[in-house]
């Protein structure tokens, strides 16, 4: 006879329901650590990341700079002329880092990230201002995001602010050709990534890894015809879920959802907007952080989104942006609501007259005006403003953040990047 389980009442009880929790907590406290100290068997700690220590190898075979308006050949996304590559092991912690020509990395077949997804990224941009600058936006939130998505991950830590100098130095040499002054209002996509190359079979953390970051191409997607169209998610596929790592910036959020998204684009829908448990929770579009402007009954003016206690959907920074602004500039107009959020109550919303406007937030599609959702069977057509091209907020928001990012404001959100000529 098995005897039964006692429920544990000391100290170790809490940690025992929050077991990732508390592993992430350990592997933050681990960056504060100072560098270079000897551990109790006086061998030298592993080296940390370094943006100070960056090598330059420029390529001999520059690349040509495509026409505006063109982001791929064949398929395959155009990235700049360089790229900045670190390794990372366990023993030896980061090497030095390079900025080299842009070229195909090498893998054993058996290295972590391909078979057990031990991969994670960001995503930002880089804008030639009208003002002639170039500049990127909250490059600071994104690496410190990209180090959560790492802890999460089982990938090595870093100093948030080692990355930012290194996606600047990036941006600083291949910018100025790239994004040249006479194409102002453009803008490049910057994507770091961290992959786990041990090349061992075995579901364990890999003790070795790669940072690279690239620059590349991406097509504007904030102004589609007619405005975004959502297909809600099937009831037996869910893209996130409590308890798992939607909230952080890993490979495993996307692939999977793809299917959905390829289906519901066969029928007319640019994006998913992905709903969670049996009372169909409004979560992300796609993989944008999604707002709907609601009035209550009592007449009140709200901008709802989902929240970020559940650690269910990604902390975006366009997300983190809209609110803030929104915050300062519109609080005696408007309340901003970050809850949890039923279609039902979108879909009464809209049939009583109260639904205002929506649109989705996030670095690829920026500030995306929404103008209708199908949900089993039934369109909800959103207002999308007199000129068809976004509600009220809508257009504010991204008028906002556009003088931000291209410059027409000074602000400290725009980091201007010192060009190397």
């Amino acid at each position: 006879m098995v005897p039964s389980a006692v429920p544990s009442t000391g100290p170790s009880a809490g940690q025992d329901l929050s077991l990732t929790a508390q592993a992430i907590e350990h592997r933050m406290e681990e960056i504060g650590r100072a560098n270079g100290t000897s551990n109790g068997d006086h061998k030298p700690a592993p080296k940390e990341l370094d943006a100070s220590k960056l090598t330059y190898t420029f390529t001999k075979s520059p690349r040509e700079v495509p026409p505006p308006g063109v982001d791929s050949v064949d398929g395959s996304t155009i990235c700049t002329d360089h790229m900045i590559s670190v390794p990372w092991s366990q023993k030896n912690g980061w090497s030095t880092p390079e900025l080299k020509p842009y070229g195909p990395i090498s893998l054993m077949p058996t290295a972590s990230v391909l078979h057990y997804a031990t991969e994670c990224f960001e995503g930002l941009k880089a804008y030639r201002g009208f003002d002639g600058k170039l500049r990127i936006f909250r490059p600071d939130c994104n690496s410190a995001r990209m180090l959560q998505s790492s802890v999460r991950i089982s990938l090595p830590s870093f100093p948030p602010a080692e990355l930012q100098k290194l996606i600047l130095a990036l941006i600083a040499v291949d910018g100025p050709k790239w994004l040249p002054r006479e194409r102002p209002g453009t803008f490049m996509y910057l994507r770091p990534t961290m992959i786990g190359t041990q090349s061992q079979l075995g579901v364990t953390a890999p003790m070795e890894a790669l940072l690279y970051i690239i620059l590349s191409f991406m097509p504007v997607l904030d102004s589609p015809a007619g405005g975004m169209k959502l297909h809600t998610s099937p009831d037996d596929m869910v893209r996130a879920w409590v308890g798992g790592f939607g909230y952080a910036k890993v490979g495993a959020n996307y692939g999977p959802s793809l299917l959905a998204t390829h289906e519901a684009k066969s029928r007319g829908y640019q994006q998913v907007i992905w709903l969670y448990g049996k009372e169909g929770y409004c979560t992300e579009a796609g993989a944008s952080n999604f707002f709907v402007v609601m009035k209550t009954k009592e007449g009140k003016t709200q901008i709802v989104t989902a929240p970020l206690d559940d650690r269910l959907i990604l902390d975006g920074v366009t997300r983190r942006s809209t609110l803030q602004l929104v915050r300062e500039r519109c609080r005696d107009e408007v309340e901003v609501v970050e809850r949890s959020y039923t279609i039902d109550e979108v879909m009464e919303a809209d049939s009583e007259g109260r639904l205002v406007e929506a649109f989705a937030a996030g670095t690829a599609f920026f500030i995306c005006p929404v103008s209708l959702i199908h949900h089993r069977g039934r369109d909800v057509a959103i207002p999308m403003g007199k000129a068809g091209a976004g509600g009220h907020y809508t257009q504010l928001i991204k008028g906002w953040l556009r003088d931000i990012m291209y410059g027409r404001v000074e602000h400290p959100w725009g980091v201007v990047v010192q060009e190397q000529q």
